[in-house]
């Protein structure tokens, strides 16, 4: 069992989502940054899927009421066992009494704990994630939760460290396809013109961003469209003009044109990019030639 002291911002369970529900107007949520997820899950030897914590920011303390393998992974934010620091995406033996503590994060954005056997919530539709934007799934943590662990799995840990780099905390550059509705936009190269930062008004929905340098997107076609699917990674532009990335928590449909699509390798870097960090869009043909 594990005992939650104390959250920063925001705090969730996630795991890899709940695909197959769309019919039902239910999207996949799931870790906003699925590699960091997985990897934590690794290192502990759970299914990279299995059920674990991700904190925005950081700011999250949890106390070991049993021995516990934990790792914890994403955004760069100091780790501590009882005051003592210890690596980031490192294999970490707690004992029962003893405190895993997150500081705030330096770089990157949200902060991935796997506990070896997965946090056992029960599942809503085959998942133990939570979907901030229709409130499936587990409730956001509080202090004073407590949270049950499963059987641990029969694969042990091998190795106590992976040599995996911080998030990136400059601009980055994210590959995007053209997206089915950019023929509705007088300027549609505009996107790829200049740069963008990510806005405070960002969260697990999207990403939102004003525009840094570059002229403005502009509207060429001023009907509406039906609504039509929205995809992970989509960039859809609103009236304001200021492009919203889709994360995790995404609409399954909507209203407003998409005038490109991240890359799926790229949408990770995106959901850890932090309120004021630029980012540039570059446009691809295909993954292949990416």
């Amino acid at each position: 069992m594990i005992r939650v002291e104390r959250v920063g911002p925001l705090a969730t369970i996630q795991d890899l989502g709940r695909p197959g529900w769309f019919d039902s107007g239910v999207g996949i949520a799931g870790a906003a940054d699925r590699a960091s997820l997985r990897l934590a899950n690794r290192l502990v030897g759970n299914p990279e899927g299995a059920a674990g914590i991700e904190a925005l920011f950081g700011g999250l303390e949890l106390l070991a009421q049993r021995h516990l393998t934990v790792a914890v992974t994403g955004a760069s934010a100091p780790a501590t066992v009882d005051g003592r620091p210890v690596g980031a995406a490192s294999v970490l033996e707690i004992e029962e009494g003893q405190r895993l503590r997150l500081g705030w994060a330096l770089s990157g954005l949200r902060s991935y704990v796997a506990v070896r056997g997965g946090i056992d919530v029960p599942p809503v539709l085959g998942s133990r994630s939570r979907d901030t934007m229709s409130g499936i799934g587990p409730a956001p943590l509080r202090p004073g939760d407590v949270l049950p662990v499963g059987l641990p799995p029969r694969v042990h840990p091998i190795v106590d460290v992976a040599p995996v780099a911080a998030p990136l905390a400059g601009r980055l550059t994210i590959r995007v396809f053209p997206g089915p509705r950019d023929d509705w936009f007088a300027n549609a190269p505009a996107l790829y013109e200049g740069e963008w930062t990510v806005s405070s008004d960002t969260d697990r929905v999207g990403a939102r961003l004003d525009r840094r340098t570059g002229p403005p997107l502009q509207r060429g076609i001023s009907g509406e469209l039906p609504t039509e699917g929205m995809a992970l990674g989509s960039i859809q532009v609103p009236p304001s003009g200021q492009p919203v990335v889709f994360l995790a928590d995404h609409p399954i449909t909507g209203g407003y044109p998409v005038i490109g699509v991240v890359l799926d390798a790229d949408v990770d870097a995106v959901a850890q990019a932090r309120p004021g960090q630029p980012l540039r869009f570059r446009r691809v043909i295909s993954a292949t030639r990416a």
